[in-house]
């Protein structure tokens, strides 16, 4: 029995390497979906920027117009005046005017604060672009060495899982069957220690006489919370002591 409990935690380890390489591979190649992600954000912003950018360059045209309008106007009401013959004309003609002043003085102003967002939201652009460069160069890098470690892994997962079918076939087909359903469904974990009496799957304590049976190490155990199959490794100073 002790001989089939040692198959069964070396079944264990094998599994668990197993699993460890799909988590390692599932990181890594989450590591370049991560830098993709943030590449394709920092795209987005640059596309936004300039966006900003084409906006605010027609809001200056916009402007401009608006500004050059109201010159126009100034000219053709100081011409008029020369010709008006009542002071109330005269009067409509300087409200015109001083009103046309206003705008190009609201003209000047928001075409200046324009201009310095079209700059800013350029400058953005720019900065970003040298970053997403930055980021795309790294991200080359990354997906060589990920490639590389990613085929490594599924190296040795090719070995592991050679050795684990191999070992598979010297377990009793019912114990073995018995494993593959408690693996199934105890995420991965079939086989556990026992330590101080307390099961390490599901960390219940489990009664002391059954404790002791299990140090003997001559029948088989289950923990009778989670039904994982038990096995005993004596402490280092207790096994110096024997």
């Amino acid at each position: 029995m002790k001989e089939e409990i040692s198959k069964l935690i070396a079944l264990q380890e094998l599994n668990t390497e197993m699993s460890g390489f799909d988590q390692n591979i599932e990181e890594k190649q989450q590591e370049l979906t991560d830098r993709e992600q943030s590449i394709m954000d920092k795209e987005a912003a640059i596309s936004q920027c300039r966006d900003r950018a084409k906006e605010l360059e027609q809001r200056q045209h916009d402007i401009k117009a608006a500004h050059e309008d109201a010159g126009t106007r100034i000219k053709e009401r100081q011409s008029k005046m020369m010709q008006v013959q009542t002071s109330r004309e005269h009067q409509a003609l300087l409200k015109e005017i001083e009103d046309a002043k206003k705008l190009i003085k609201d003209t000047e102003e928001k075409l200046l604060q324009v201009m310095e967002e079209a700059e800013q939201a350029e400058t953005e652009a720019v900065e970003l672009e040298n970053i997403c460069a930055g980021e795309k160069e790294l991200l080359v890098e990354e997906t060589d060495k990920v490639n590389a470690a990613v085929k490594k892994l599924n190296t040795r997962r090719k070995t592991v899982f050679n050795k684990h079918n191999k070992l598979a076939k010297d377990v009793q087909g019912s114990m073995m069957k018995r494993y593959d359903k408690l693996l199934k469904k105890r995420n991965g974990l079939a086989v556990v220690q026992v330590v101080d009496g307390v099961c390490q799957g599901c960390f219940m304590a489990i009664p002391p006489q059954q404790f002791n049976e299990i140090r003997k190490g001559d029948k088989m155990h289950s923990c009778p919370t989670c039904q994982r199959i038990f096995y005993y490794q004596a402490p280092d100073n207790e096994a110096d002591g024997k």
